[in-house]
């Protein structure tokens, strides 16, 4: 099996837009050189940093890790699916930051807003997900979102000015390294884990 990302239409859609083809629901490997894809110039340089100050998101796994790893992410996303299941198994070994976009269509940024305005993220995720996997379309829409709706419509012009087009797309630090990667695209448990430079469970 390989795991394909979405690719938006063009770079003009993704700056005017901002949205995604149409692509299968079967999971596999993600793109990229080796273990990491490399996003297309943005005009802003991709770093960790850049996104831990603008990006919000939910935590999940050791809050208080060194190891944070970002993930942006649109709730109507199969692959994105895909890689919170795979991200399971490596959650007592970094903290995952799940950063919701709004890319696929109106359902995406409501239900990334109604996922930031959960009092367990974590669990309204795990929810969502489940349905998704059942092709149930994922949680409703929660009221009075617009702050968090907001919130994800600067996830996604952050995304779109750091170059990534695909998602889901991971940014983090190798463990063993320090070397910064990211990826385009999902990927299975041992995979995500040698890119991040963490232990197959």
């Amino acid at each position: 099996m390989s795991f394909k990302p979405f690719h938006l239409l063009s770079a003009a859609l993704m700056a005017a837009t901002l949205l995604l083809s149409a692509c299968g629901d079967a999971p596999g490997t993600g793109t990229g050189t080796g273990a990491t894809a490399k996003a297309k110039a943005g005009s802003t340089p991709v770093s960790t940093a850049a996104i831990a100050a603008e990006a919000k998101g939910f935590t999940a796994g050791q809050a208080m890790s060194a190891r944070t790893v970002y993930v942006f992410f649109d709730a109507q996303c199969p692959h994105c699916t895909a890689l919170w299941m795979a991200a399971k198994p490596l959650k007592s070994q970094a903290k995952f930051v799940w950063i919701p976009v709004g890319l696929l269509n109106a359902s995406s940024t409501a239900q990334g807003a109604t996922l930031l305005a959960a009092k367990d993220p974590v669990a309204a995720m795990d929810e969502h997900e489940a349905s998704m996997q059942a092709k149930g379309g994922g949680i409703s829409a929660g009221s009075d979102i617009a702050a968090q709706k907001e919130m994800v419509q600067k996830n996604t012009a952050l995304m779109t000015r750091l170059g990534f087009a695909s998602i889901p797309t991971i940014v983090g630090t190798h463990a063993q390294t320090g070397a910064l990667v990211t990826q385009e695209g999902s990927m299975p448990t041992a995979a995500l884990a040698a890119l991040l430079g963490l232990q197959v469970p």
